[in-house]
C-alpha cells in the first residue's frame, strides 16, 4: 500500500488516521457523480447522499449496499463506529446517529480516502 498511496492516504485508510478538518479536497465537492475507495475503487458513496454537516468532513447519510464494513472504536476515550471499506478493510471514518436526513445517519468520511468520479457532462 506505501508504493500506492500518498503519505497521507496510507495513514488514513491503513493506520486509522484523520485528515486535519476542513482540510480534504472533496469536502465541498459538490457535482454529481460516485465516491470510490481510494484503495481499491470500490464505489462507496453517491452524491445525492452528500450533505453538508459543517463538521469539516465530506458526510453521507447512505452509503452503496455492502460498500461499508462497521467496528466497534474504543480509542482515544470515546466509543464510536468505525466505517471500513468491506473490499479492503482501509479506514474511511466513523458513523453517527446525528444526521439531519431521514436515515438519522452521518458517515463522517476522510476526503484522502476516497476518490470522486464525475457523473456531469463534461463536453
Amino acid at each position: 500500500w506505501r508504493a500506492e498511496l500518498t503519505p497521507e492516504q496510507y495513514e488514513v485508510t491503513r493506520n486509522h488516521g484523520t485528515e486535519r478538518p476542513y482540510s480534504g479536497a472533496l469536502l465541498n465537492e459538490a457535482r454529481k457523480g460516485v465516491y470510490h475507495c481510494v484503495c481499491c475503487e470500490q464505489p462507496l458513496f453517491y452524491s445525492d447522499q452528500k450533505f453538508e454537516s459543517h463538521c469539516g468532513w465530506p458526510s453521507f447519510d447512505a452509503c452503496s449496499d455492502d460498500a461499508i464494513k462497521y467496528v466497534k472504536d474504543s480509542s482515544h476515550g470515546m466509543i464510536r463506529t468505525e466505517i471500513l471499506c468491506s473490499q479492503c478493510d482501509a479506514h474511511l471514518g466513523h458513523i453517527f446517529d446525528d444526521g439531519p436526513t431521514n436515515t438519522g445517519k452521518r458517515y463522517c468520511v476522510n476526503s484522502v480516502s476516497l476518490t470522486f468520479r464525475s457523473m456531469e457532462n463534461t463536453d
